[in-house]
């Protein structure tokens, strides 16, 4: 396996778009080169990394954009050790890494060998796909649109209560997400009178397009808004071209 550590978007974006598109599990990695290449990411990855093969084909990609984790593609647990080797040797402060189960392991183990810490899970999410929306059992009163300009301190709001309620990192770039979900319509609220609740859509990738986040503030919680925010902006999704939503 050849390691190559590059800060050059466009052929790492040139060189992984196969495999990218080829695996739902790398949906976020693409999200995020894409976006980048869309200027929606104001801050470029710090570093990119790809395993090329025998056969000169990528088998594996991996991006920093800090403060968040190394998101990684499935590797071979044997080239964990050899990636995050080379990658702390150029961001000695990386604090993590983000993957499926089997390659997280692997990387956790790798970084606390390299680096004498005690790794621990700091999350584990499921992946929920669906091609066809139907609505929920009771819907919700109310309706999915998007943001007026003069609701922006709101989004920054609710999308910082998500963040921290979630246990994410990444609240101190909230205005800049805020700002870039905007510009591509990638943040809608379900209103209903008022708003009520926030729901994202980001970019859509090899026909998916991952939604979230979704956050209803405490006090509206437990009326439905959330599912059935979460139904309209599927069908806005696949109407819009997308073959499959995630969450």
């Amino acid at each position: 396996m050849r390691f190559v550590l590059t800060r050059d978007v466009e052929e790492f974006a040139a060189r992984t778009e196969h495999l990218l598109a080829a695996h739902l599990e790398c949906n976020l990695l693409a999200t995020i080169v894409k976006s980048v290449l869309d200027g929606a990411h104001r801050e470029p990855p710090l570093l990119l990394a790809m395993g090329i093969d025998a056969d000169d084909e990528v088998a594996f990609a991996a991006l920093r954009t800090p403060p968040f984790p190394l998101l990684v593609s499935p590797l071979e647990p044997s080239d964990a050790d050899t990636l995050v080797d080379l990658w702390l040797e150029v961001d000695p402060e990386l604090p993590g890494g983000s993957s499926v189960p089997e390659t997280a392991r692997a990387i956790a183990g790798a970084w606390a060998r390299r680096t004498g810490g005690e790794p621990r899970r700091t999350f584990e999410e499921a992946m929920h796909v669906l091609t066809v929306v139907n609505d929920p059992p009771t819907p919700a009163r109310g309706r999915l649109r998007l943001p007026e300009p003069d609701e922006r301190d709101l989004l920054v709001a609710w999308m910082r209560e998500f963040i921290i309620e979630a246990r994410l990192v990444g609240a101190a770039q909230v205005e800049t997400v805020v700002d870039d979900r905007v510009r591509y319509g990638g943040l809608l609220l379900w209103e209903d009178g008022e708003p009520a609740s926030l729901i994202g859509l980001n970019h859509p990738v090899a026909g998916a397009v991952r939604i979230g986040p979704v956050y209803t503030p405490a006090p509206l919680r437990r009326r439905g808004y959330a599912s059935s925010a979460v139904a309209a902006a599927s069908r806005r999704a696949l109407a819009g071209g997308a073959t499959r939503c995630m969450l």
